[in-house]
């Protein structure tokens, strides 16, 4: 007689993976908007996933990615805005693209085992 199967649950969540891919992608879209007033939009949208990430990097004890994602929130603050250039600001942008990228492949919070 064999024995009920039973999932097992995972070691690890990607919980950080949606919000990076789509900050990703935020920062490559408003490449055509930057200098306008609409970029206040993405602005808002990098500030406060680059936010969200610092917290799962948190959760996963990965302190390192702070490094990086700190400066995506800060640069991109639409309260205090950084007086940049347009040439300085895209070029960020393709920088902190592969940083929401790279942070949102590698971030991996252990699962609760309190369940």
């Amino acid at each position: 007689m064999s024995r009920p199967h039973t999932p097992q649950q995972p070691a690890y969540n990607r919980a950080a993976l949606a919000p990076g891919l789509l900050g990703a992608i935020v920062l490559l879209a408003g490449l055509a908007l930057v200098g306008g007033d609409a970029y206040l939009y993405i602005r808002y949208g990098v500030s406060i996933l680059a936010l969200i990430l610092c917290v799962f990097a948190g959760q996963a004890r990965m302190w390192w990615w702070l490094a990086g994602l700190v400066p995506l929130a800060v640069v991109w603050n639409p309260v205090w805005p950084l007086p940049l250039g347009t040439l300085a600001l895209q070029g960020l942008s393709i920088v902190g693209a592969v940083v929401f990228v790279a942070a949102a492949v590698t971030i991996k919070i252990p699962a609760d085992t309190r369940r």
